[in-house]
């Protein structure tokens, strides 16, 4: 497929023009005459460049990769046709669709970049993590630094002994029966050549732990809504995690919250804290600023 330069600089002015600032989770500013976003804060928000970003704007440059494309239909908070239509734009196949998607739904950005002083994380079914807000790095690390199978949150679990410091020695039981399960049940309903499927043939020959589990063919068993943590700075959180779900990507928003006036609220805010002084110090803006690193 050829690239439509004309056709993709206008549809990307277009999709910038009618974005808001506080749709993507940035501040207005008393000050603004441009419409929609300017094109220093899509190029952020896209993670890349002003000067590349404002090249395929004026119809320049070389043909974008896919994965840029990617960065751009996530970073314009684009649906699936548009993002699709984005990549035809550009001369590329559109990705799939579906639980192997990874393209946040607009809506689910749309809550997600309004959290921005609240842990709050969009997950895949496999458990890899897609977005995160500052202080939900501060309350469990950077999910977001893995590649290959190790962005999974439950092959971490029964691979790399460090996933399990941050929880209280008395729940890892408990949770390895869960990411055993629920791998199983997804496995039954994505098939033998899902992202389920592969992670589960490679932890049957990595971890004895999973395969004992595995064995026991169980199903239905849940993690808890209730989180305890042992923090390395903060100490002792028990936390709430409510759970929101895209049934069209598969995708879920999970977010952390405390009790008012408890001790894990007030830790809570301290993270917070901590979130916004490391993206202060990393020059990010936005809510949204947990995009691919």
């Amino acid at each position: 497929m050829a690239i439509d330069r004309t056709g993709l600089a206008e549809f990307l002015r277009r999709r910038r023009e009618v974005l808001q600032p506080e749709d993507v989770g940035l501040p207005r500013g008393p000050r603004r005459r441009t419409a929609g976003l300017r094109r220093e804060e899509a190029a952020a928000l896209c993670f890349m460049s002003t000067d590349y970003y404002s090249r395929l704007e004026r119809e320049r440059g070389p043909q974008p990769s896919e994965q840029m494309i990617a960065a751009i239909a996530q970073g314009l908070h684009l649906s699936v046709d548009e993002r699709d239509h984005l990549f035809r734009l550009a001369g590329h196949q559109p990705p799939p669709r579906g639980a192997a998607s990874e393209h946040v739904s607009p809506g689910l950005l749309r809550i997600f970049d309004r959290l921005g002083d609240t842990p709050a994380e969009i997950v895949t079914e496999v458990g890899e993590t897609l977005r995160q807000t500052p202080p939900g790095v501060a309350l469990v690390g950077d999910a977001m630094r893995y590649t290959g199978p190790a962005r999974s949150r439950g092959y971490r679990w029964f691979t790399d002994p460090a996933a399990r410091d941050l929880y209280l020695p008395e729940d890892h039981a408990h949770m390895s029966r869960t990411y055993a399960a629920g791998l199983r049940a997804l496995l039954a309903m994505r098939g033998p050549g899902s992202r389920a499927a592969y992670l589960a043939g490679l932890l049957l020959e990595e971890s004895e732990e999973f395969r004992s589990l595995w064995e026991v063919h169980e199903v239905g068993i849940h993690l808890e809504e209730r989180k305890r943590y042992r923090h390395p700075e903060v100490g002792r959180l028990d936390l709430n995690c409510q759970t929101l779900v895209d049934p069209h990507q598969s995708h879920r928003l999970m977010v952390y919250t405390a009790e008012p006036g408890t001790e894990s609220h007030e830790k809570l805010e301290v993270l917070a804290v901590i979130g916004a002084q490391s993206l202060t110090s990393s020059g990010a803006g936005g809510a949204g600023s947990g995009g691919p690193r």
